[in-house]
């Protein structure tokens, strides 16, 4: 079949400029980033999301004048002269580093013609980018929970042989060791809880929880709960709620979660302000959950990372202080679930303030 039935040449140049709308309809119909070329690797047409990737197609111009990937534009000229396809993946580093997959497909319009040069060749770009993020982060957290466990095992480990050994009859020796293998142990218990407790969350978080509670003694359990705690750190807990009920659809056992994190967290590494606030109050159609500590802050820097699982400001003083490092990202993934916003201020030396802000219940 003649290839001037598929497309048009620009006069004078024998270079295609417009496609047949069977053709365009083609390229069109696809999700990822889509361009057909001829095999001489010259742009025929492109599908909107082609647009998204790279900005502006222009039709008739070579595909490298476009696609700053050697690798894929060779791989092109090798389709184009043996009609063998191929899959390339390369990145493109500019406005932002990505990871992508290039399919390159021979088309060949006679049916009958299975090798060979082909008619056209169809550039399909499958974006790895997430992909390939999400199981970095999964890595990362495997290696991370690892460790995590790994360091108060060792320890205990190593105290059982010590008192198998050499403490075997010193009592006050004796008794020092099962009190560091007792601490080693809630911590390593402490971990497991906070990981199972993150993995529900997310397993959940496309469900939005449906039952209607009100915050108001929600927030008063909490503290009261924590009282014992707050007095032992010598830290003074406020509660500043309305008086009338403020109804959220929620979760109950998460959301006291989630304000339990956030007080226990404000007492673990705020406790020099000597006071934290928790404040319920309404805002239009939110209900806006404030926990504020007046300890000494934390650097600009360390907020955009805060929700990270295991990121920690200061390791040793996190786990001086029994944390798992995984607070806030549960906190996070619960305020997902909850379509709630999170948010966190601060200043070195003037402590944080972290919000959820809920959306009320309407019905």
């Amino acid at each position: 079949m003649n290839d001037s039935s598929y497309y048009t040449t620009l006069p004078g140049q024998g270079l295609e400029q417009k496609l047949d709308p069977r053709l365009a309809a083609l390229a069109g119909a696809y999700p990822e980033p889509t361009l057909l070329l001829n095999r001489s690797g010259i742009v025929l047409g492109a599908n909107a999301a082609m647009e998204t990737m790279l900005g502006a197609v222009r039709i008739g111009v070579p595909v490298s004048l476009m696609l700053r990937a050697p690798e894929v534009i060779e791989a092109v000229r090798e389709t184009g002269a043996s009609g063998a396809s191929r899959l390339v993946p390369f990145n493109l580093r500019v406005p932002v580093e990505r990871s992508f997959e290039a399919h390159i497909l021979p088309i060949r319009f006679d049916p009958d013609a299975k090798t060979g040069t082909p008619d056209l060749i169809l550039l399909v770009f499958r974006d790895l980018t997430q992909a390939m993020r999400v199981d970095q982060m999964r890595a990362d957290f495997v290696a991370n929970a690892s460790h995590e466990l790994r360091t108060p095992l060792a320890s205990v480990t190593g105290f059982i042989d010590t008192l198998r050994g050499p403490a075997r009859d010193d009592p006050v020796m004796r008794e020092k060791f099962l009190n560091i293998m007792s601490d080693q142990a809630r911590r390593m218990s402490r971990l497991i809880d906070d990981l199972l407790s993150l993995s529900r969350v997310e397993m959940n978080v496309h469900r939005p929880p449906e039952a209607a509670v009100d915050l108001v003694p929600l927030t008063a359990h909490v503290r009261d709960s924590l009282s014992p705690l707050a007095g032992d750190r010598g830290v003074e807990i406020s509660l500043e709620a309305p008086s009338s009920a403020v109804t959220v659809r929620g979760d109950r056992d998460e959301l006291i979660r989630l304000i339990e994190n956030l007080v226990e967290n404000a007492l673990k590494y705020g406790a020099g302000g000597k006071r934290v606030e928790i404040t319920l109050r309404t805002e239009k159609s939110d209900a806006v959950l404030s926990v504020r500590d007046f300890g000494p802050g934390i650097a600009p820097e360390h907020l955009p990372r805060l929700t990270e699982r295991f990121y920690r400001v200061d390791i040793a003083h996190s786990r001086e202080q029994g944390g798992t490092g995984l607070g806030l990202a549960i906190v996070k993934h619960i305020a997902a679930r909850h379509r709630a916003r999170l948010s966190i201020e601060s200043e070195p030396g003037k402590g944080a303030a972290f919000s959820v802000r809920i959306p009320l219940s309407t019905g």
